[in-house]
C-alpha cells in the first residue's frame, strides 16, 4: 500500500504550530458527534490534548494529501501519525500504516 499523507489544519484555533516539528508523533480520532463535521477526526499531542483537526475541506487540504473524508473509512476510531513538514498553510503528516490494520503503536 502507497504512503497515506493528511493535512493537519486549525491550529490557530488551538495552541498554534511553532512547537511542531517534523518526527512528532500524533494520534488521530474520529469525533462522530461532531456538530460541524460528522467525518471530523481530531489530531492530539500527548500532554496538550487536541491540536487540530484532519483537514476536510478544498481550500485546506495540502496537494495529494488525504481529506478527513478520504481517510474515515479507512482507520478505526484512533489511528496515528507523525509530523512531516510545518508549512505556514497547514501541516504535513503521514499516517501510520499500523493504523489501517488496526494494530495501535506505543
Amino acid at each position: 500500500m502507497s504512503t497515506i499523507y493528511f493535512t493537519l489544519t486549525g491550529t490557530k484555533y488551538h495552541h498554534g504550530n511553532d512547537f511542531l516539528k517534523p518526527g512528532m508523533k500524533v494520534m488521530l480520532e474520529k469525533e462522530p458527534d461532531n456538530k460541524h463535521d460528522r467525518e471530523a477526526i481530531a489530531v492530539k499531542l500527548e500532554g496538550l490534548g487536541c491540536i487540530g483537526y484532519v483537514a476536510n475541506s478544498p481550500y485546506t487540504v495540502q496537494g495529494e494529501s488525504y481529506s478527513a473524508g478520504r481517510l474515515y473509512d479507512k482507520i478505526g476510531d484512533r489511528a496515528f501519525g507523525k509530523v512531516m513538514y510545518v508549512m505556514p498553510t497547514g501541516v504535513l503528516c503521514r499516517l501510520s500504516k499500523k493504523s489501517l490494520t488496526g494494530e495501535e503503536i506505543n
